[in-house]
């Protein structure tokens, strides 16, 4: 049937039916919000990102207020991000395992005073001296001169999962895009008695200029070269595909897209391809871009609830987002 029987704007003529009809519903529970915790900052201080409006790296205690005023708003995931004191940086990342790091003693305390489900980032980035989220070695046929070692890198990037798990992590989440680190993480996590820890892994990670502001709020820029040699290239589709199965088969719980905005073909795909709950990191650059519209008057604030739907229509099961204070504010 067709136009005058047929119409479709009856689904639309008020907000009640609008609602009971609507396809797609973002939940609070959908939600994770991605903090930083710095070490040097002391109670009662809170730092500015510059390249994020509206966001700040937080003092440990600081941290774990402000998780608790959002809990109180309904979220129930929080995934912590640490940024160690500059002079502890090294070579290999050892701040990032170290039972008093800053992670390992925000999770520590997340625990004893929320609920809520936490995730920590397992990388060595922002503790490495170099910036590259695995180790490097001199290697002259490199773009660089330099190349990140993978599988030596394992061992380090399993150390700090399991350190994380220690100090009560509910799920580790390594960013590294390493080959075989899911295994590794598995198989020390289960030797050491962490079976229910769970791995959600950024499965499909490209190397995206959208990373700028969180490198700039993680302190973790890499001080020479790039990361194109492990994250993927932004062309490629069919191989996140393979890098979501090689994930599943070495024991992943989660698989992870990131970012989402520019991605949302990648977002469908996956979903379609594979039954684990599938994350999706909404990251540090579309945050910024969106804001910097709001702040300029070039859109509306209602822009922000719009692309949160549309990653979840995509296929995402949760969303990794600064923009979740707002949406709690607003679901």
């Amino acid at each position: 049937m067709n136009f005058p029987i047929t119409r479709m704007r009856r689904y639309r003529k008020n907000s009640k039916i609008r609602d009971i009809v609507r396809e797609t519903k973002l939940n609070k529970e959908d939600l994770i919000y991605p903090i930083f915790v710095k070490e040097d900052l002391k109670d009662g201080e809170k730092e500015a990102i510059s390249t994020m409006p509206g966001e700040f790296r937080y003092s440990l205690n600081d941290c774990v207020e402000y998780a608790k005023e959002l809990e109180a708003k309904g979220l129930k995931s929080i995934i912590v991000f640490g940024i160690p004191s500059a002079e502890k940086k090294d070579e290999i990342g050892s701040p990032a395992f170290a039972s008093t790091g800053i992670v390992q003693r925000t999770v520590r305390k997340l625990k004893e005073e929320t609920d809520l489900v936490i995730i920590t980032d397992v990388c060595l980035c922002q503790y490495t001296s170099h910036g590259h989220c695995g180790l490097i070695e001199k290697n002259d046929d490199t773009d660089f001169g330099f190349e990140i070692l993978n599988d030596e890198s394992l061992e380090y990037l399993a150390k700090v999962a399991l350190s994380h798990a220690e100090a009560g992590a509910d799920i580790v989440a390594p960013s590294d895009m390493m080959d075989g680190r899911i295994q590794a993480l598995r198989e020390i996590l289960d030797e050491n008695g962490y079976y229910n820890t769970m791995i959600m892994s950024y499965s499909v990670k490209f190397a995206s200029s959208f990373y700028y502001p969180f490198r700039e709020a993680a302190c973790s820029s890499p001080s020479a070269g790039n990361r194109k040699s492990y994250q993927m290239d932004p062309a490629n589709a069919l191989e996140a595909i393979r890098e979501a199965e090689l994930d599943i088969i070495e024991g992943a719980d989660f698989l992870m897209v990131k970012p989402a905005l520019p991605y949302l073909d990648i977002i469908k795909t996956i979903k379609d391809e594979f039954t684990l709950p599938l994350v999706t990191y909404n990251v540090s650059g579309e945050y910024s871009m969106i804001m910097a519209a709001i702040e300029n008057g070039y859109l509306s604030e209602e822009a922000i609830m719009e692309s949160l739907l549309s990653i979840k229509r995509a296929g995402a099961d949760l969303i990794i987002t600064n923009f979740a204070p707002y949406a709690l504010d607003h679901l």
